[in-house]
């Protein structure tokens, strides 16, 4: 018998992968998809065959359903932005650091963040920006804001932005440390030497250099965001009304699992169809085909 062959080999490998995708991706989704086309039976689970479209213009039809969809589209797109706009000095410093020692001080400060439970971080949030808590109570010292008018982190859209960015920050990091670490450093060294000043150069060089990193975290960040439910809950207090708050309150207080599948559905579809549109626009950014 002979050897089995390099290509045969490597599909076997992927099999894996493959049976774990469409057993708990595929599988889940289409259900998900096939329980939103159902008639709404309060507590009822299971997918039935009669079908309608009825849970779908209830949605289309409802101000604030479509008011929180675009609220969770604009959340996500702030949310992408200043989380870049924050890694990236941090990730630049990280990859360019040789030092050994300075470079695992800096790695650990990213990484230590990721080691605590998400809901301890947000209630570490909610501690320092709390009405009493040690922001505002700076501002009370240096006399920007009185003890009766503190400023409102909390509870609001800005406290959701905060949270995410919190939550996100690491995953932008670690995403841009590897692209602009293996940025070839002579092309730097060859735009200084044509007379270019260094932020000249890196405004032409290293950022389109890096900009499959900026897409890549940017995206990740983005999906984190959109889909984001404990962040909405801890730091918006509820009152920040996001498709994920709307699907928890369809499924866990109200029973309504078709509704709620309904909101899934096209939080998932506005996710893919916002993913596609940025892919569009950054591939012809950095010059790749549209």
């Amino acid at each position: 018998m002979g050897r089995a062959s390099p290509l045969r080999l490597n599909w076997l490998l992927v099999v894996p992968l493959i049976i774990f995708f469409v057993i708990f991706f595929v599988i889940p989704v289409g259900l998900i998809f096939a329980t939103s086309f159902n008639p709404q039976t309060i507590g009822q689970v299971s997918v039935t065959t009669d079908l309608t479209l009825d849970n779908y213009v209830r949605f289309f039809t409802r101000s604030s359903y479509l008011q929180a969809a675009g609220r969770s589209v604009m959340l996500a797109a702030i949310v992408s932005a200043v989380t870049l706009f924050v890694a990236y000095p941090m990730a630049f410093v990280i990859a360019k650091t040789e030092h050994p020692g300075r470079n695992t001080f800096l790695m650990i400060l990213v990484l230590a963040a990721m080691q605590l439970d998400m809901v301890i971080r947000l209630y570490g949030m909610m501690v320092i920006l709390g009405d009493n808590g040690l922001v505002n109570q700076m501002l009370i010292a240096l006399g920007l804001t009185g003890p009766d008018d503190p400023v409102q982190f909390m509870y609001n859209f800005l406290g959701v932005v905060l949270g995410l960015v919190q939550f996100s920050l690491p995953f932008m990091i670690l995403t841009l440390i590897g692209v602009i670490a293996g940025i070839d450093p002579s092309l730097e060294e060859a735009a200084r030497s044509l007379g270019a000043s260094r932020s000249r150069a890196f405004r032409r060089v290293i950022l389109p250099a890096s900009m499959p990193g900026i897409l890549s975290g940017s995206l990740l960040v983005f999906a984190l965001s959109i889909s984001s439910y404990i962040v909405p809950a801890l730091m918006g207090g509820f009152r920040v009304g996001v498709l994920p708050i709307h699907i928890f309150q369809q499924v866990a207080e109200g029973a309504r699992f078709q509704f709620g599948a309904t909101i899934a559905v096209i939080l998932f579809l506005i996710s893919a169809g916002a993913v596609a549109i940025y892919l569009h626009i950054g591939a012809r950014r950095s010059g790749g085909l549209a």
